[in-house]
């Protein structure tokens, strides 16, 4: 009993180890999905995050330092004065398409949006002295939107107004700010920057991949998306104020004020870290990722079994061999090797339904030789089903898994105490060590028989005993082929 028990563990490690490497598998795979995602990225354009609109002016202030014997030095000074918008307004939606290169997709999105900044006083622009009688002198004010990866914008329109009216201004490649150099700035034109209040409307069309993030560049910022995208993850400092997610996309908006973040005061610093507010484009479908929630439940799963085939062993006076327990585990761990390779070429559902009906099948015939009938053997694939079907529908549960998870083990233990509450424990033991006492005898007489070409041993003393005793061992050896020799009915 305990050599086998030993085996059986060996068995367990063994099959752990298997595990780990089809885990391994998996994990090379997804690696591997991630570089084609970054390939795609690479050739069209990555997460983009957009910061702006904001009004930035290049400054310099000169002065004259007196030293020792009538000399004069000039001291120079070079500083960027900003002003972020009193107000700022976004209004957008996105559309996504997957694109793929091979086996693997991402999901691309084409953003639409209407950004809207309002700036009701322009004094912040005009520079202060810090030396007296120094000189001051400034470039033309610029009006700046960064985004993250300016291949991404496919179309970008500027429209000021003042109270002369409002005027199309062109729109040029690049920002002149520090951190933020990607974007497009426009110059202001002179009669604007004296102008109070100012409004500018940016029309931005801008495609990327897996994120969307804003930095709340206003006093008073509000933005509200869209998207046909039913799977979001909202994230970044700030979460929307409402929400509504459905299964033909979302709707979020999100209303900011500066009094509760630091982003002016970052992006004026030049940091490139400044608080945001983000929407990813979670793909659930992601097969690589479900394939590993799955293989994370094979031990779960190899355990099961093995509680099965020993119940019946033990309840039923059955003899499984360390090897029928091993075949029947591998049957188990090949599972998710077909789940992940059929998982690239097919949808994942139908995949995990051919990979799960594959191996109930094999296991549900190994099991009626196994257990000797068909009637342990049906039950037994029954119940093999009855689990697959459970981890599909925890994998298709994002928030509810772990408590579904529990109640299904706690409804297996439940099962398991229910069946076994009348066993007499220590009379089961008690006929297992019997069957491996026969055993053990029948070895014996099979080590101690006559050979052929030899003389039998004498009857009486020493010989009658050995005799009686071989009869005795023939009895067990009996009673134990009528308990084991069944073959499937």
């Amino acid at each position: 009993m305990k050599a086998k028990l030993i085996s059986i563990a060996a068995v367990v490690l063994l099959l752990f180890v298997a595990l780990m490497q089809i885990s391994g598998v998996v994990r090379d795979r997804q690696a591997y999905r991630q570089l084609v995602v970054d390939g795609i990225a690479k050739s069209l354009a990555g997460p983009q995050t957009l910061t702006g609109p904001l009004i930035h002016r290049a400054c310099t202030e000169e002065w004259d330092i007196a030293l020792p014997e009538k000399r004069v030095e000039t001291g120079r000074r070079e500083f960027h004065l900003t002003l972020a918008p009193a107000s700022l307004a976004v209004q957008g939606g996105s559309q996504l398409e997957a694109r793929a290169r091979g086996l693997h997709a991402t999901q691309v999105f084409n953003l639409k949006a209407r950004l809207t900044a309002q700036w009701s006083d322009l004094a912040g622009l005009q520079p202060v002295p810090e030396h007296r009688g120094s000189r001051l002198s400034c470039g033309q004010p610029l009006l700046m939107l960064s985004v993250s990866d300016a291949r991404g914008i496919r179309h970008a329109s500027l429209t000021l107004t003042g109270p002369t009216g409002a005027q199309n201004v062109p729109l040029k490649p690049g920002t002149f700010y520090g951190s933020y150099p990607r974007g497009v700035h426009a110059p202001l034109p002179a009669a604007l920057v004296l102008a109070e209040p100012l409004e500018a409307v940016l029309e931005l069309e801008l495609v990327g991949t897996e994120q969307l993030a804003m930095v709340p560049m206003g006093s008073d910022t509000q933005v509200k998306l869209t998207s046909n995208w039913p799977h979001p993850s909202f994230g970044g400092q700030f979460l929307p104020v409402e929400r509504k997610v459905t299964d033909r996309g979302f709707e979020a908006s999100w209303r900011i004020s500066s009094l509760a973040s630091t982003a002016q005061q970052d992006v004026a610093q030049k940091k490139a870290d400044a608080e945001t507010l983000s929407v990813a484009f979670v793909d659930p479908g992601n097969t690589y990722a479900l394939s590993d929630r799955a293989t994370k439940y094979g031990v779960l799963f190899i355990g099961l079994t093995f509680l099965a085939v020993g119940l019946f062993e033990f309840m039923k006076s059955l003899r499984v061999h360390p090897v029928q327990y091993l075949l029947a585990g591998s049957a188990v761990c090949i599972f998710f090797l077909l789940l992940v390779s059929l998982s690239e070429h097919l949808p994942f559902g139908l995949a995990y339904g051919l990979a799960a009906a594959a191996c109930v099948v094999l296991l549900m015939y190994y099991a009626c030789y196994m257990l000797k009938s068909w009637l342990r053997g049906l039950p037994f694939g029954l119940g093999l089903a009855v689990l697959y079907g459970m981890l599909f529908v925890l994998l298709q549960m994002e928030q509810t898994a772990l408590v579904l998870g529990a109640i299904t083990l706690f409804v297996v233990l439940s099962a398991v105490m229910l069946l076994t509450r009348h066993v007499d424990w220590y009379a089961r033991f008690e006929r297992v060590n019997q069957f491996d006492q026969a055993d053990q005898a029948e070895k014996n007489a099979d080590k101690g028989g006559t050979k052929p070409g030899k003389n039998p041993p004498p009857s009486g003393g020493a010989g009658a005993t050995g005799g009686a005793g071989g009869n005795l061992a023939n009895g067990f050896a009996g009673a134990t082929v009528k308990s084991s020799a069944r073959f499937c009915d």
